[in-house]
């Protein structure tokens, strides 16, 4: 026995000393090739002998030698820059699959139905029908798998392709595609990050953007928008073209890997069935936008989801987007339903009920609007529910450290935003300030704060304390850009003297320092005026 064991011992040692060796000497070997020293010795006892050619031929290769190296690398780093940017998230690569899986579906189903009416057009003209054109689905999915594969595998081919079709023969395909990918066993919940800060997630995010996308923002956007996100579920981003107002929702959704949805508005926007489809007689289906399966999608997963109404103003906000904006300001968020159709049927969506779907609350609804000539003024009562942010500057460049992209929970940034709202509320002192100054706005405006503004004020105030804000900085921004707003409606040429006394009596209420978003506003407006 003792023999075996010393076997053994020798074998294996020999096994494990043959491989050191193999990787001692691929070590040497790589060493060796970026040994300086060696080669400037090598070269230095050859110098003396060299003729003038000889120092010219040594130079240019050496030049060569360097530069190839230099090349060699920089495609190495580009190479494994392009592949770690733009590899494809596993979730997101199913996802396309199952669309592929979809289109080949409605396209299968489309045929057949070209087929049939063909089949009853030959028949009304007393010519002979081809059997072949009133096959089912099925049945053509059965024959194809069998001329394929043979009999041998064709029923486990066959009870897929039927699978297919009933899919297909849905109302609701792309829903029904939902429900098959997040209730498939094989589906696996991210992990979630429950440790990062209000503050950190603002900075963290600036800096993905710069160093991830290129993309470069203020922090005090940063603060606003996450601030915002906590007191309304509509932002409005507007200012002049290339300012970033489409890259900033789009960046976030990047950063927390689950990509925002881009809907783009048309003129000929009317009303909801832009957003939510419809129902087609013709063809028994449910014609389904991408903004209807966001919706329904957002409520198999815990991850805050951000829909971009790019170019809201180009048809009237008021008008297709109408019902949302009521559905939004139920204070109770179960009862937030929407009518998708009248009645229901036996293979509708999982998740629908009596033709509703609920409006999920990890969904944030951002729109983007140019103020020009080609575009519609949007209406008060939309301002009035969103909280809108200017971007009329580009931020400067600035050197941001590489920051990973991250999985943020919506029950966790919730959680975030109530702790901030328990621990940073606004201050008895402000809150007086704010109440002398509706009555003040009352009197020489005719214009009041209101109860939703009122609202909003005090639920985004303390979340831009969180985010790394001060107090009155967030009372001046939500005044200017809630109330002050609406100063451009009184008729400016009226107000001149007005606007000047209001400017003298921020400063003796709330200091000569503070409130400066609040003075440029009003500074901007006076110069409209032409004082």
């Amino acid at each position: 026995m003792n023999a075996f064991f010393y076997y053994f011992y020798n074998f294996m040692r020999s096994i494990f000393g043959h491989i050191w060796n193999v990787l001692v000497a691929v070590k040497d070997a790589v060493f060796g090739i970026f040994d300086i020293r060696y080669y400037m010795e090598l070269f230095g006892s050859y110098k003396d002998e060299l003729s003038p050619l000889g120092w010219f031929f040594a130079i240019v290769v050496h030049i060569l030698l360097i530069l190839l190296l230099s090349l060699f690398v920089f495609l190495v780093w580009k190479g494994l820059k392009v592949i770690f940017r733009f590899k494809v998230p596993v979730i997101e690569y199913e996802k396309m699959k199952d669309e592929v899986v979809t289109l080949k579906r409605e396209i299968m189903k489309a045929n057949y139905e070209k087929d049939k009416i063909l089949a009853m057009k030959i028949s009304e003209l007393g010519m002979e029908i081809n059997p072949d054109l009133m096959e089912t689905p099925n049945d053509l999915f059965e024959k194809g798998m069998k001329e394929d594969k043979g009999e041998e595998g064709s029923r486990e081919a066959g009870e897929e392709a039927v699978e297919l079709v009933e899919t297909a023969e849905k109302r609701f395909p792309r829903l029904s595609g939902v429900d098959a990918f997040y209730k498939n066993p094989d589906f696996q919940p991210p992990v979630y990050d429950h440790t990062i800060t209000l503050e950190e997630l603002c900075i963290n995010f600036r800096n993905y953007a710069a160093s991830r996308l290129g993309l470069y923002y203020d922090l005090e956007v940063m603060k606003q928008t996450f601030a915002s996100f906590g007191a309304a579920k509509m932002l409005i981003f507007q200012g002049i073209s290339g300012t970033g107002k489409t890259s900033l929702p789009y960046a976030f959704g990047q950063f927390i890997q689950n990509p925002s949805v881009i809907c783009s508005v048309q003129p000929s926007w009317r009303d909801r069935t832009e957003l939510f489809g419809y129902y087609n007689d013709f063809t028994r289906k449910y014609t389904e936008t991408d903004f209807l399966k966001t919706l329904y999608e957002a409520h198999y997963y815990e991850d805050p989801r951000i829909v971009i109404l790019d170019e809201m103003n180009i048809a009237r906000v008021e008008y297709y987007f109408a019902e949302m904006l009521s559905i939004l300001e139920l204070p109770r968020e179960e009862e937030r339903y929407v009518s998708v159709v009248s009645s229901m049927a036996a293979n509708d969506p999982a998740l629908m009920e009596e033709g509703k779907i609920w409006i999920p609350s990890n969904v944030w609804y951002v729109g983007t609007i140019n103020n020009d000539d080609s575009t519609f003024a949007v209406a008060d009562k939309v301002y009035d529910r969103a909280i809108p942010i200017d971007l009329d500057d580009r931020a400067e460049f600035f050197e941001a450290p590489d920051t990973e992209p991250m999985r943020l929970s919506y029950k966790h940034l919730e959680k975030l935003y109530q702790e901030a709202k328990e621990k940073y509320p606004v201050s008895e002192e402000n809150l007086m300030l704010l109440e002398r100054l509706d009555k003040y706005l009352i009197e020489h405006f005719r214009l009041t704060f209101g109860n939703r503004i009122m609202r909003q004020m005090q639920e985004f105030v303390p979340c831009y304390v969180a985010c790394g804000g001060i107090e009155t900085d967030g009372i001046d921004f939500m005044f200017a850009k809630k109330i002050l707003r609406k100063f451009e409606s009184l008729g400016l040429g009226f107000i001149r003297d007005e606007l000047d006394s209001l400017v003298v009596y921020l400063d003796h209420e709330f200091g000569s320092e503070n409130m400066k978003i609040s003075k440029g506003y009003l500074a901007r407006l006076k110069k409209i005026s032409g004082s």
